[in-house]
Order: structure tokens, then sequence, then C-alpha cells
């Protein structure tokens, strides 16, 4: 028996690339007033990541859940990417985190170098151990990359010093083989099952439900084109700009949401859990009011009603909506 995702971490979990200044840089002080209104709005999985901001993100994260009930609350790390002097130093990073640029990334998947990048980072976050930790992007590295983290991460599992493992990706290849082969406890999945992309419904979550292993969703509003009511101008799709074809998508899905007096991204942020591999959805947060927009949207009631208008359209398919 895998152990899967902490049912104490709930179903709405904040994500922490934001409070690592991804894109736009934030002061401390918002990013400890966003964490603790999640806090107070009862949220409590927090996932977080070296990359996001070179480590301003753990720390950020730690300083703020320091004095938190430690059985009350779970977090998600990765590792993959090593924190290594940058030289000479840049003045900013140059991976969209506005952060100095004294440190730079380096690929490592091996034993030694995720043993230190845990260790780092539980300094970082002023923690003993994490209760997930995900191998982050091995297909942006090489080819073995995935089965060489997952053999470092099954040791350090198999030792008590995570509760659970898996990988953290945008891309669905070769994801069903691991879950297959009994390798990861969890995947956390970013843009690839939201209302605009279903290319993991056979790939990913079908394999997941079979073999038990749970799928956190990341990336639910399509990197920006889902967060509000109608489609906004200039909005963004997977990172890019929103082509004509996927705008007038949206632009029916927000039709149908409208027509059940539902909001775009309450639907957004439902949709993935409808299946039964997902366990929880994490959605990044920079202020206490899109924490205060989150929740409440994610706490609509989207009717049973909607779903179907949504498969009869043919924007979703069958198979992401129960009956």
């Amino acid at each position: 028996m895998t152990p899967g995702f902490p049912a104490r971490a709930g179903k709405l979990g904040l994500g922490g690339a934001p409070l690592g200044n991804f894109v736009t840089a934030i002061s401390d002080d918002q990013a400890r007033r966003t964490i603790d209104r999640a806090w107070d709005q009862g949220l409590r999985y927090f996932d977080t990541a070296p990359h996001y901001g070179l480590g301003l993100s753990e720390r950020r994260l730690g300083a703020a859940l320091r004095d938190r009930p430690r059985e009350e609350f779970v977090v998600s790390t990765k590792v993959g990417r090593l924190l290594v002097p940058q030289i000479p130093a840049q003045d900013w990073d140059d991976d969209g985190f506005r952060v100095p640029g004294a440190l730079r990334r380096q690929w490592d998947f091996s034993p030694e170098g995720v043993e230190r990048s845990l260790s780092e980072s539980l300094d970082r976050l002023g923690l003993d151990a994490v209760d997930i930790l995900y191998a982050h992007d091995p297909d942006q590295a090489w080819g073995s990359a995935a089965r060489e983290a997952l053999g470092s991460l099954t040791r350090l599992r198999d030792a008590g010093l995570v509760s659970a493992i898996g990988i953290g990706t945008n891309s669905t290849a070769g994801l069903a083989d691991l879950i297959g082969e009994g390798l990861v406890d969890v995947i956390m999945l970013a843009n690839r099952y939201s209302l605009l992309d279903h290319s993991a419904l056979e790939t990913v979550l079908a394999p997941a439900a079979k073999a038990g292993v749970a799928v956190v969703a990341v990336g639910v509003f399509a990197t920006g084109l889902l967060s509000t009511a109608r489609p906004a101008a200039g909005a963004t799709f997977d990172y890019r700009p929103a082509d004509a074809a996927v705008l007038e998508r949206t632009g029916r899905i927000a039709s149908i949401c409208a027509d059940h007096g539902v909001d775009l991204p309450a639907a957004a942020l439902a949709f993935p859990l409808l299946h039964p591999a997902v366990s929880a959805v994490a959605v990044g947060m920079r202020s206490p009011d899109e924490v205060d927009d989150d929740v409440r949207q994610f706490d609509v009631d989207v009717p049973a009603g909607l779903w179907r208008d949504l498969v009869s359209g043919g924007l979703v398919p069958p198979g992401a909506v129960p009956g």
C-alpha cells in the first residue's frame, strides 16, 4: 500500500511559485500575509520548490509555518535542481523569477544530489521532514532522469525521511509506465488536466486511478486564461498568448458556466476533482485577496447540469464527468 496523498491536506492547496517572486516581485510582508490568510481560510497543503525564486519560496513558507502545529499541515517540495553559486553573479535570475542572480540551478538527480537538495530545503523551511518529495521536471533534464530520480527518492522514503514520493511535471510522457511499475505515490501534474487540456485523462489519470496513485492537479487556470469569468484580453494559455481558437473555446465554456450561474474560475477549480484519481488542486496565490477569491470560487457548488452541457457541447470528454 503506497502512502498516497495525506487526507489532512484537504482538496485545495497553496502553490508556492508566486512566493518566490514568479514573474513579479512581492514583499516578505505580502508573502507572509498571503500564507497566514491561507491558513486562516483552512488551507493545509503547501507546495514549494528550490526552483521557485532560488530558495526564496521555501524560506518564506518556512518562516510562516514555523510556529504552526506540525501535525496539522502538509508540505511538499522538490528535488532535481541544486542551487549553486553563479559565477560571476548576475543582477537578476534569468529563469522567470524576480530575484537576485547570485545562484544558478544545476540538474542533479543522483542519490547524493537528491539528499543534498532535501537537506538544504529542510534548512530553508526550518523543518525536520517534508511530507511529499517530488522529482521536479525530470523530463526537461535527460531521458533516464525520472527513473534515476525515483531510485534516489525511494531510498529516502524507505529510510523514513519522507512519507510519499513522486514526479512534478508538465509532461505526461512516460508517467503511465512509472505508475504501472509502482514507482510513485503521487503525481503533481501541471497544465495537462484542465477544462482546456484533457491530454492526461487516459495517459495519466486512468492508470493512476487503477494503481491507487494520487494526482495533484496544478495549472488548473491554464496559466491565466481560466482565471476570470470571461477570457481577458492578452490572457495566456500554457505560458503563451492564447490564440483565436482557444479563446473561442474558452468563451463557449464561459457562456455555459454563466448559464448555470457559475463563474469560469469556479468550474476550472472543480473540474479536475471530478476524476477519482485527483486528490487535490494547488493554486499559486500571491496576496490575501487572491486567497480569498480562490477559496470563494473553490467553495461554489457547481451543478451537475453544467458538466453535462460541457460534454454535450463537445467541450470536455464524457470520461471526465461521472455518470
